[in-house]
Formats: C-alpha cells, sequence, structure tokens
C-alpha cells in the first residue's frame, strides 16, 4: 500500500479512482468507496448527534465524489472529499465495517458438545448473565437455559428479560404435545425431521423458545443441527447444487379451518455480501411450483443432497430436554427436530413461545454497549 500515513499499524491511501486504501493492523486490507464513506461521514454536518440519523439527502451527493486527502489522526482517519467535505472515520467503525458479523459465526457439527449453556435464574437477575447467554445464542444459534419451573408459564421470566412473545394463531406460549385432534405433526408422538418454524408465516418467527415440563416417555430425544454449517458445506463441495438452493423460491403453506398461511423464498438464503442469512427446510409444508421439468430436476437433486446432510451423523447434536430445561434456537439457522418416543411409557410435554428477530437482537445490542462501557 502506497501509504499516506501509518499509526499502530493502520495504514491508508488514496487511489487513483478517488477511493480510500485502509489497511488494518492485522495484515486485513479493504477498500472503501468515496459515497460509501460520505454519506455516513460521522460529523454534525452529515449525521445528526442526537438520533444518529443521516442529516443530509444522500442521493444528492455527487457521483463522480472521490476522496482527495487520507491520513492518519490520533485513533482514526481524517479524510478530505472533492465536494470541499473534511471529517474524522474512527479506525473501530472502519474495522467494524470490514469484519461483519459472520466473523463472529461458530459453525459446528456433532462436535458441539456440550451445548452452550446458561442458568436460570442468572438469568433472570444478572444484566451480565443474560448478555452472555444472548452473546452465545447470536455465535452458535442455539443456547441451552436450565433451572427454569416446570410449569406451563415457566419459561416467561426469562423471555419477560427479552421482550414481548410474538403472538400467532396458536397464542403466545402454545403446547407441544401429542393430542388425540391433532392439528399439526408436531402434536403427535411421531419422528419429526429437522426444520425451520413456521417458513410460511412472514415474517418467519426469529427464535424459538422450547421448554420442557415433563419428558419421560421412551424416546423423544431432540436434534438440532446447524443450518449455516450445512449450507456453507454445500457451497465447498457441491457449488451448482449450492447456487440452485439459493434460487428456486418453494412455497410453504399452513392450512387448518381457521387459518391459511403462504410465504415463499429459498432454501438457502443469502445476505447482501453473499453469506448464509437464513435457512428454510420444512417438509412438512414446502410446495414447490409446477416449473419446467429441466429447473425441476436438479432442485430436487439439491433439495435431496441438503435433506442428506442436514441428516447426516456427522451434523447432528442429539439431548433430551429435563423438566426446567428450555433451548432457545435462532429460527434462520437452527433445524431442530425430535426422534419419536412411545406415549404408552410416559409423557412429553413442552412449551413453545417465539420471540421477534429484532426484538432479541436489540436487547442483545443494548446489553453489548453497557458492557462494553462497564469494562471501559
Amino acid at each position: 500500500m502506497d501509504e499516506a500515513g501509518t499509526v499502530y499499524g493502520y495504514a491508508v491511501a488514496v487511489d487513483p479512482r478517488g477511493r480510500l486504501r485502509y489497511g488494518h493492523v492485522d495484515g486485513r486490507t479493504a477498500e472503501f468507496h468515496p459515497l460509501w464513506l460520505r454519506e455516513r461521514a460521522p460529523d454534525p454536518a452529515t449525521t445528526d448527534p442526537q438520533t444518529g440519523q443521516r442529516l443530509i439527502e444522500a442521493a444528492d451527493i455527487p457521483l463522480d465524489l472521490a476522496v482527495t486527502d487520507a491520513c492518519v489522526e490520533n485513533d482514526g482517519v481524517r479524510l478530505s472529499f472533492s465536494d470541499g467535505h473534511s471529517t474524522v472515520f474512527s479506525f473501530a467503525v472502519l474495522d467494524e465495517a470490514i469484519s461483519g458479523r459472520a466473523e463472529e459465526r461458530r459453525l459446528w457439527g456433532r462436535d458441539l458438545t456440550p451445548l452452550p449453556q446458561a442458568d436460570a435464574q442468572a438469568v433472570v437477575t444478572d444484566d451480565a448473565a443474560l448478555h452472555a447467554m444472548l452473546e452465545a445464542l447470536d455465535r452458535y444459534g442455539c443456547v441451552i437455559v436450565r433451572g427454569l419451573a416446570a410449569t406451563e408459564d415457566g419459561m416467561s421470566p426469562v423471555v419477560d428479560r427479552i421482550g414481548p412473545l410474538r403472538r400467532t394463531n396458536w397464542g403466545g406460549i402454545a403446547d407441544v404435545k401429542a393430542i388425540p385432534s391433532a392439528y399439526d405433526l408436531t402434536m403427535t408422538a411421531r419422528h419429526l425431521e429437522k426444520h425451520a418454524d413456521n417458513p410460511y408465516r412472514d415474517p418467519i418467527p426469529g427464535y424459538i423458545f422450547l421448554h420442557c415440563i415433563v419428558n419421560n416417555a421412551e424416546g423423544g430425544d431432540s436434534e438440532i443441527a446447524d443450518g449455516f454449517a450445512v449450507a456453507e458445506r454445500m457451497r465447498r463441495e457441491h457449488p451448482e447444487e449450492f447456487s440452485i438452493l439459493t434460487t428456486v423460491r418453494p412455497r410453504f403453506r399452513y392450512v387448518d379451518e381457521t387459518t391459511h398461511l403462504e410465504h415463499e423464498g429459498p432454501l438457502i438464503e443469502l445476505g447482501s455480501s453473499g453469506e448464509v442469512f437464513r435457512v428454510r427446510y420444512s417438509n412438512r409444508t414446502e410446495t414447490v411450483d409446477a416449473l419446467e421439468p429441466d429447473v425441476l430436476d436438479p432442485y430436487y437433486r439439491a433439495r435431496a443432497r441438503f435433506h442428506a446432510l442436514i441428516n447426516s451423523p456427522e451434523m447432528t447434536v442429539q439431548f433430551k430436554l429435563g423438566p426446567g430445561d428450555m433451548i432457545v434456537m435462532d429460527n434462520y439457522r437452527l433445524l431442530h427436530g425430535r426422534r419419536g418416543y412411545k406415549l404408552e411409557t410416559g409423557m412429553r410435554h413442552l412449551r413453545q413461545g417465539y420471540v421477534d428477530r429484532d426484538t432479541l437482537q436489540s436487547r442483545r445490542r443494548i446489553l453489548a454497549r453497557s458492557h462494553k462501557k462497564a469494562v471501559s
């Protein structure tokens, strides 16, 4: 890098096209577009100090804008632009922009033992414990909370610390147990293949809270798989089939006497940077349109591969929830199911609720901000 300034191992320069070239202390490099920098300049002429919202109209910035000068200044980078504006970006802001959340994920298979765990009493009474629980959930996609009351509303003290439950046509906290007049296969004792919950809803529920009241029947073990890890394995080993699963958009449907829900989306959904953002797999509710056979043929092959990996022993973690245990799962990432169980040997009664993604992630970020202040 042709350096315009260096401090603490950081380096900056302006390339011939007026873009910022940024060298991180750990050796990573990045290139920043001048409009990207200008529209989020962290100064009171561009960004309101109180709300953090933009004061200028981004679409009015000249499209030929260029960075004209860059230099390291204290703990950041001072930039000058061809429109005459000057501002300072901290290293922290630029570092966050090039790191991304994907690097903080911990992808896993059957090696995830023990599962991330949290103590219910600590989570309910201590912000640091709640922050640790939500960070573990964000990194691994699941966490087991132990020590809840084995009662119908036993999950409520933990959920109430995070935000409101998402209400559905099944109410707030709903039973998961075998009943004679089952309206969903969840309400039977049969084996349930791994799946994402409710891909037929819009929006799809963000997080699942599954709380055990009693689980003494023979069988009924829970099974989970990291859908992101499975998708990344598909990308590495079968890139053409991975691409098919990101483009074909099946529909998902749930219908009963009072409800008819439909939504569509690919089995593997990518974010703006190409990272895996969400996985959908729901054999019970998927319905692909009657597309051309030349489209469906490779789709069915790719879907079969995806299914085989989801259910392979090397990608599966199996465990049995006990009374007072609760697993919290990222429904954009985790695929979960259960082994069949025998009603004549005992009972399996769980309770389930959903929390929307924005609600939980907001709570995590606020706690992270408080935690950062506390340790600084």
